[in-house]
């Protein structure tokens, strides 16, 4: 398969941002510490599950005060839907933790500090400083990268080497085209049965096959 040519990446380009210019995140959160809870339990797991679960979880613990010193077992039982519900738990409750012994309870803004975090890789913080701050960043799930892949941007077998050529290729309004990518492979270019009747670049897409990172 060939990859897009400039010109293509063009079309790519000024289709996403005419469409998507004002997309965002499907998640419900009202601040910083309920966003990253939620890309937290996103991994593996439907925004819609996700939206589900967190509306009690944040009642319970508001804050990362309150999480901090929450039980384990009281955390499991209100993720028990969600996927890897065991080692989320554990996660967000040592996220909390680290906040209040490193940040003084306030979630940093940075994606190098947000790493150092339980439950938070590189692709988590990306989307958080995407969600949050408009960064210029790319981050790659299973919907980005069957995207990238679909219309020529990428060929590459992992989701660290998508992201560094997917920056190389489309350089500026990266936030803009993650969340397009992300928007455009959940309800349109999907892994089974895509929508080819309603794609944006029926002269660009290279293949209907569906790719997963190694």
């Amino acid at each position: 398969m060939k990859k897009a040519t400039k010109a293509e990446i063009q079309i790519i380009k000024e289709a996403f941002q005419e469409n998507f210019n004002d997309a965002v995140t499907e998640l419900n959160y009202k601040n910083d510490y309920e966003l990253l809870i939620a890309i937290i339990l996103s991994a593996q797991c439907t925004d819609k599950r996700v939206n589900i679960i967190t509306p009690a979880l944040f009642e319970k613990y508001p804050d990362v005060f309150s999480l901090a010193d929450a039980k384990i077992e009281e955390v499991k039982e209100l993720l028990k839907s969600c996927s890897f519900f065991n080692n989320k738990a554990k996660n967000i409750i040592k996220m909390a933790q680290s906040v209040i012994l490193d940040y003084d309870g306030d979630i940093p803004h940075n994606e190098k500090e947000l790493i150092k975090l339980a439950g938070v890789g590189n692709k988590t913080a990306n989307v958080f400083m995407i969600e949050y701050a408009g960064a210029n960043l790319m981050a790659v799930d299973t919907h980005v990268f069957r995207v990238s892949h679909r219309l020529g941007l990428s060929y590459e077998k992992t989701v660290e080497k998508t992201e560094v050529e997917l920056v190389k290729k489309l350089k500026d309004d990266l936030h803009i085209f993650h969340q397009a990518m992300v928007l455009f492979g959940r309800y349109t270019c999907k892994a089974i049965n895509p929508d080819c009747n309603n794609c944006l670049f029926p002269q660009v897409c290279k293949t209907t096959k569906s790719f997963k990172p190694a």
